[in-house]
């Protein structure tokens, strides 16, 4: 078995794709020791943002400047989770224009929810700001290729949150399947097995005093607020979120499609699926089976394969979100909070590795990656190709046909219902609708 560093497996095995530009003029600013710390706007502070936000304020060389959140409770705990990590007491906004269009910024970390990551990402490339921008980065298919062509043409470094893309015993487990641990690689599995709660049915209201709905809601077309739309559970609905596919699924499709070896999007999708268990508003199926076909060079295939049940008390192969690879002479079983174990024929046990996931990890490169122009772990391109899978599989349980796309242009073939919904429906004249869309 041919082994690679570290160093060169990250550069050629996809985890860093090349033709977006990651380092820019504006990083040789750091580069060249004339100022010491990066100034960061937090845009969506709550929930898994103020995690974000507290891993970021303890970076010697950041400055939060900014937290932004048209919730003020959200921007008032962001405000205070800042003071308290040593820095000084940033600047609280509800509108993210306000952040974007001072100069003083150097990057922004989004945690909006999914409606908002592509808009907020595109408008901050175009403002010359560097961005951290939470999976799925996009909302449809259309917006994520347009985040990538914005970070290409304004030269910004645009890190996706899929963190297992830090993770050393992610990329050493990602290493040995590159380099025929288990023989060639022709499936992949990606699970998500949890119990999720019921969110029950709510009826439109008035939205609470200390939030600006109309912002949250952004460029999305407009529906009454209601109790149980945000937070957190916004990720249930349509017009804001992308079901757990995109919210916890994606982050094992991604090591699924890493693994896999594969840096295109698949040919042919199926999905069976659909709520077959909670009675309440979500709008996503709580019960999903996907299957992506990769067609590769000289006739080959490649399989990947999606399931989910958000209503399991138990676990699957140990792991509550979790990978397996199926090679040729082998199997690997991979969880990415914990480690993995490596299998030859007939279950013998090769090889494992115990290891905890430490998000710092990746925050660090994204930071590294403005002030040296070191390689992301998780670019835009990376995040986009990963992100598709989670839409193509909810396209496909939508409309409950087999899906035939055509990677290059990214449509759906000789299916007009399902080829629309690569795109969404905005509001009308909105200020943050993408251009091109």
């Amino acid at each position: 078995m041919k082994r690679i560093s570290r160093r060169k497996f990250l550069k050629d095995s996809g985890a860093i794709g090349g033709s977006t530009i990651l380092a820019s003029s504006q990083s040789m600013i750091w580069a060249a020791g004339t100022r010491d710390k990066i100034r960061i706007g937090m845009i969506g502070p709550g929930g898994h943002g103020s995690g974000l936000l507290k891993s970021f304020s303890s970076q010697k060389d950041v400055d939060v400047i900014y937290v932004c959140d048209p919730d003020t409770i959200h921007a008032n705990r962001a405000a205070n989770i800042v003071e308290e990590a040593g820095g000084k007491v940033p600047k609280t906004v509800s509108d993210l224009r306000r952040v974007l269009d001072d100069k003083q910024v150097d990057a922004v970390i989004i945690a909006t929810p999914d409606h908002w990551h592509a808009a907020a990402t595109i408008l901050a490339c175009e403002a010359g700001k560097h961005v951290y921008v939470e999976k799925p980065c996009s909302h449809n298919i259309r917006e994520g290729r347009l985040m990538v062509e914005a970070a290409g043409r304004h030269g910004r470094v645009v890190q996706v949150g899929t963190q297992s893309r830090s993770a050393d015993h992610v990329i050493r487990a990602m290493q040995l399947l590159h380099e025929g641990a288990i023989g060639e690689v022709l499936a992949a599995k990606a699970w998500n097995s949890q119990l999720r709660r019921n969110i029950g049915r709510a009826k439109p209201t008035d939205p609470p005093p200390h939030l600006e709905y109309d912002l949250w809601i952004g460029p999305s077309p407009k529906v009454p607020y209601q109790s149980n739309l945000l937070h957190s559970s916004w990720r249930w609905f349509l017009n804001f979120g992308t079901g757990d596919i995109g919210n916890d699924g994606v982050h094992d499709i991604d090591i699924a499609r890493w693994g896999l070896g594969v840096e295109t999007h698949p040919s042919k999708i199926a999905a069976v699926g659909g709520k077959y268990f909670f009675d309440d508003d979500q709008q996503f199926p709580d019960t999903y089976y996907v299957s992506y076909e990769y067609e590769l060079s000289g006739g080959r295939k490649k399989q990947l394969i999606y399931e989910q049940r958000i209503w399991s008390p138990y676990v699957q192969e140990g792991y509550e979100n979790g990978n397996a690879f199926y090679g040729t002479q082998g199997m690997m079983i991979l969880g990415k909070q914990e480690g993995w174990q490596l299998y030859g024929p007939r279950n013998e046990l090769r090889d494992r590795m115990k290891s905890r996931l430490n998000s710092s990890m990746h925050h660090r490169n994204f930071l590294d990656a403005i002030k040296t122009g070191e390689r992301l772990h998780a670019n835009i391109e990376t995040g986009h190709l990963s992100a598709t899978l989670a839409h193509l599989g909810n396209i496909a349980a939508r409309v409950g046909r087999i899906l035939h796309v055509d990677p290059k242009s990214e449509q759906i073939m000789n299916d007009v219902e399902a080829n629309q919904l690569v795109r969404r429906q905005y509001r009308s004249g909105h200020w943050a609708i993408p251009k091109g869309i």
